[in-house]
């Protein structure tokens, strides 16, 4: 776990009513996690700014938030469309054999003969599975799958071993 990282955990999708509530794009799983986290560090064009979720509540298949200081609908329209951070340590611990994305981030990935593929860029889901995006002298997507393709993670050690042809 990287101390005073600042992870993204969802986005302020547009205004909800005339009070200032804002609608919500949350990356947490359950979405309604992301309420759970306090302060919000959001950045919009460039500026970052704290924000303080006073209450909020799934409305329907989304979540709305009431923000402190965020009085009408006007000033709910300033924050459409920032970033919601928080602080990586502010995460509760992965369970047993799990890890978070914000984690692999980073990592040197290199195959089980040793060849260096590059570092994880990010990751994304697909139906089937997670996929490592890795950058190095190309760019390679490998399949997140534990045992098959992902030999091991040494998150201390800053790297994984994969099982996968360097040249594919």
């Amino acid at each position: 776990m990287r101390s005073g990282r600042q992870i993204t955990v969802g986005r302020i999708v547009g205004v909800h009513g005339v009070k200032g509530w804002v609608k919500l794009l949350s990356h947490t799983d359950p979405i309604d996690n992301l309420l759970q986290y306090r302060p919000w560090r959001v950045a919009l064009a460039g500026i970052e700014s704290e924000l303080k979720p006073l209450e909020g509540r799934l409305q329907g298949k989304s979540l709305v938030a009431r923000l402190e200081g965020v009085e009408d609908r006007d000033q709910a329209l300033r924050w459409v469309g920032a970033e919601i951070r928080i602080d990586r340590s502010q995460l509760p611990p992965p369970r047993p054999g799990e890890v978070y994305w914000v984690d692999l981030e980073g990592l040197r990935v290199k195959t089980t003969e040793g060849v260096d593929l590059g570092t994880v860029s990010h990751l994304f889901a697909t139906a089937a599975n997670d996929v490592l995006v890795v950058r190095g002298e190309r760019e390679r997507m490998v399949p997140f799958i534990r045992d098959r393709f992902v030999k091991s993670v040494d998150l201390e050690g800053g790297e994984i071993v994969v099982d996968w042809d360097p040249e594919f």
